[in-house]
Formats: C-alpha cells, sequence, structure tokens
C-alpha cells in the first residue's frame, strides 16, 4: 500500500549532471529516512546518500563533493543532483523508503522503487 517510484534517469556525457527525483505515495503515516542505492552491473548495491527526517545527510565517500541528496517532507520526496558525472557512476539507481504506515505505526517498513537507469558515457 505504498509506491516508491524514481525518475530522472538518462544518459549524460561524462562530467554532466542529472537530477533524480523520488515519490513515495500510499498509506504513509511518517517516513524516517529516504536514501539512493546503486547497482552496476556485476556489482552489489550500494549506498549512494541518505538523509532522515531531521535532514542528517550520509554520503558515500566515491560521491562526496559531488552529489547532493535532499528532500521535500510535504510531498515524502526525495532528489539526487548528480554533477560532476563519471563513467563509474553508470548503474540503476533505486530510491529506499523507510516508512510507517497508517495502520501500524509502531513498526518500520521498508520499501524499494523499481529504479532508474543513469549511463555516463560519451
Amino acid at each position: 500500500q505504498v509506491q516508491v517510484v524514481e525518475s530522472g534517469g538518462g544518459l549524460v556525457q561524462p562530467g554532466g549532471s542529472l537530477r533524480l527525483s523520488c515519490a513515495a505515495s500510499g498509506n504513509i503515516h511518517s517516513i524516517s529516512t529516504m536514501g539512493w542505492y546503486r547497482q552496476a552491473p556485476g556489482k552489489e548495491r550500494e549506498l549512494v546518500a541518505t538523509i532522515t527526517s531531521e535532514n542528517s545527510t550520509n554520503y558515500a565517500d566515491s560521491v562526496k563533493g559531488r552529489f547532493t541528496i535532499s528532500s521535500d517532507s510535504a510531498k515524502n520526496t526525495v532528489y539526487l543532483q548528480m554533477n560532476s558525472l563519471k563513467p563509474e557512476d553508470t548503474a540503476v539507481y533505486y530510491c529506499k523508503s523507510l516508512v510507517r504506515t497508517s495502520y501500524s505505526v509502531s513498526v518500520v517498513y521498508q520499501y524499494w522503487g523499481q529504479g532508474t537507469q543513469v549511463t555516463v558515457s560519451s
């Protein structure tokens, strides 16, 4: 009863920028944390960045200084601004949301989106 939908991926040249968006909807009481993860072919899924409801952020070392995570709590939406993109940033980017639902506020559920492809290539 909670949906998480990503958008904004695409093909970009090295050094370029992209902005990803992720919106959570449904029976949401509150969201404690939203974050971005990525998975490149043949590799495990890895954390990119997270943001809490108190706007505390955390970044992977590989993206610090290049990526910025932000959120609009009123819209249950999180953004990932990606600058100075490198070929090694190529991956499917997934959004994860930690949600307390309207019918079970004492439990935190984890919801993932379907992913959006980011390809950095000349």
